[in-house]
């Protein structure tokens, strides 16, 4: 019996451009790809490993046209609006009070700012307040599809992993959770909605 749900955020409650970094970078002179580096630098820091000064400075050689301000607003344009029915959703699960709610997000120093922007600040704080735990990647110093960041989540919290249901819309992430014997769904964005996730428990 589920009794524990762990939720992804990106593109399971907010909206997300994935491809807007690769984009904007040739448009500020930098290459289409991204290469072994930035994705090293990204994981740097999503579990706080530097801070966003440092972060910024590094991008300055993927985006050798861009200025700090321009930087900054194309690695947060990548969130884009935050749907009021999953924000209901959430909400109406946590009065029902019938399961555990958790949320684990691989993310950073300026995206949650940026999140509360989009969202305003009150029902940014209602969103949060739905949940029992809010697990941020860089707050945390773990991210996803490492086993360590889902075992610290069951461990803190005395979570049986066969009564815990996880979220998420990269299959990597869900595999990783399988691994431990967390009941997982790998939601596939533009075909499911979080909104559906009682058919799924």
């Amino acid at each position: 019996m589920i009794k524990n749900i762990i939720f992804d955020f990106g593109d399971i409650f907010i909206n997300l451009d994935k491809e807007v970094v690769t984009r904007e970078m040739v448009r500020y002179g930098g290459k289409s790809v991204l290469g072994p580096k930035l994705h090293a630098l990204n994981e740097q820091y999503e579990v706080g490993a530097i801070d966003s000064e440092a972060f910024l400075a590094q991008l300055v050689s993927v985006y050798p046209n861009a200025s700090m301000a321009e930087i900054t607003n194309i690695w947060n344009s990548i969130l884009l609006d935050f749907p009021d029915h999953r924000l209901q959703f959430i909400e109406q699960l946590a009065q029902e009070a019938q399961y555990r709610l958790f949320l684990l997000s691989n993310t950073n120093a300026l995206h949650i700012p940026h999140v509360q922007d989009i969202m305003g600040a009150q029902k940014f704080d209602r969103f949060r307040n739905s949940f029992e735990k809010f697990y941020l990647s860089h707050e945390i110093q773990l991210r996803k599809p490492s086993l360590e960041i889902f075992q610290f989540v069951l461990d803190e919290n005395r979570l049986e992993p066969e009564e815990t249901f996880f979220v998420d819309d990269t299959k990597e992430n869900t595999d990783a959770a399988q691994k431990l014997g967390i009941k997982c769904w790998n939601l596939q964005v533009g075909r499911e909605d979080i909104v559906e996730l009682k058919t799924r428990l």
